[in-house]
């Protein structure tokens, strides 16, 4: 009678188990992350994903940096010279507006 019992038990926890699976199984095919990573996410700020893990990154992606600095751009004979700094007396920079 008792091994009646426990699989009437097991059959309910796998009744319970198939929505969530199949809501996990859409939430990884539709967004790239199951419903924990996602949970994760929203904790630490971080883009979380058990995908990123599989291809052997860390589970959490790095925090961005601060941005790189904007570079200064000038024509030169033949090409574009850039500089993280602009140069003595350098002219327009190659994205500048013509000038009247």
């Amino acid at each position: 009678m008792i091994p009646l019992l426990l699989c009437g038990c097991e059959a309910a926890i796998g009744a319970a188990a198939g929505p969530a699976l199949v809501a996990g199984g859409a939430s990884l095919v539709l967004t790239g992350r199951t419903p924990v990573d996602h949970v994760a996410s929203l904790a630490t700020g971080r883009d979380c994903s058990a995908v990123r893990l599989e291809r052997g990154h860390g589970w959490c992606a790095p925090r961005a940096g601060p941005p790189p600095e904007p570079s200064y751009c000038t024509r030169s004979l033949g090409g574009v010279d850039c500089w993280t700094v602009p140069p003595l007396g350098a002219g327009r920079q190659v994205a500048d507006p013509p000038t009247p």
